[in-house]
């Protein structure tokens, strides 16, 4: 179980790595329309607040739009952004991730844009993010937070991104897999820290990575779950170890009925005190 701190840092490897080196060429075509982009996020309007909407009483669900992955492949090629966002909120999802990365997940900046006409929830824009460019982008398509991976970032990059994403109205979820990214996440300023209990260069899934780490998660700080959720008892366990919120994506992305599919998760009690 990956749980101990390493204050080391290289590239990251296996898939990851390959996608992260492919998100850089989509970043040097993107950084020609940086002035754009940037009066673009800054004339965009507030978004709904992403962090608070993961506090409650009950575990939060954050329910993803995902076509395809790595580690799983085909999972609903069909699927309408903008219908299914729908059925999420009205399934009382807290909020709704948005893959974005085209080559692997099949995802598109469309895609956010559509379900941001659609329904009224925050936006997480899922993607690897590794530049400012992206940033902006994301303000740019009505995004309320964007994920930043600590695994990807440098210890340098990470707390800049942070800091640029919260001057320029976005929030962030930082996710994290070991004590140390923990650490840096908590150091960036992270308002929401995930945990995921997938490994993103392996693709090996272990939910004892977050059975470990989510709870120490500083109490002020929102605590997601990330991966192996498919049942009000996944959620049950995250809520046992303290989380805040889970963020579900293949079981909602291609069951029959994903309204239904993520009110079957929203029920569950957040262990008050569990943390901190």
């Amino acid at each position: 179980t990956e749980v101990q701190g390493n204050s080391s840092w290289a590239p990251p490897g296996g898939t990851l790595g390959t996608i992260v080196e492919q998100t850089m060429e989509r970043v040097i075509t993107l950084r020609i329309h940086r002035r754009q982009l940037e009066a673009e996020a800054e004339a965009q309007a507030g978004a709904p607040p992403f962090a608070s909407a993961l506090r409650g009483d009950t575990v939060r669900v954050i329910a993803e739009l995902k076509r395809r992955s790595p580690s799983k492949g085909a999972i609903n090629e069909a699927l309408s952004a903008p219908d299914q966002a729908a059925a999420y909120a009205a399934g009382r999802a807290a909020a709704i991730s948005v893959l974005t990365e085209p080559l692997h997940f099949n995802g598109s900046n469309a895609d956010l844009e559509s379900v941001r006409g659609r329904v009224r929830i925050p936006l997480l824009k899922k993607d690897f993010h590794v530049d400012d460019v992206q940033l902006f982008e994301a303000r740019a398509l009505g995004a309320s937070a964007a994920l930043l991976i600590a695994r990807a970032l440098d210890p340098a990059t990470l707390p800049r991104l942070v800091a640029l994403a919260h001057r320029v109205g976005l929030e962030t979820l930082v996710e994290v897999r070991s004590a140390d990214e923990l650490a840096r996440a908590v150091d960036a300023g992270a308002s929401v820290i995930g945990v995921n209990c997938r490994n993103l260069e392996t693709l090996e899934v272990d939910p004892r990575v977050a059975e470990s780490l989510v709870p120490r998660v500083p109490a002020g700080i929102v605590a997601v779950w990330e991966s192996a959720i498919a049942s009000a008892a996944d959620v049950e366990r995250a809520a046992r170890a303290g989380a805040d919120a889970v963020l579900v994506g293949s079981a909602v992305s291609a069951a029959a009925n994903p309204e239904q599919a993520v009110r079957a998760l929203t029920q569950v009690p957040r262990r008050a005190g569990v943390r901190g």
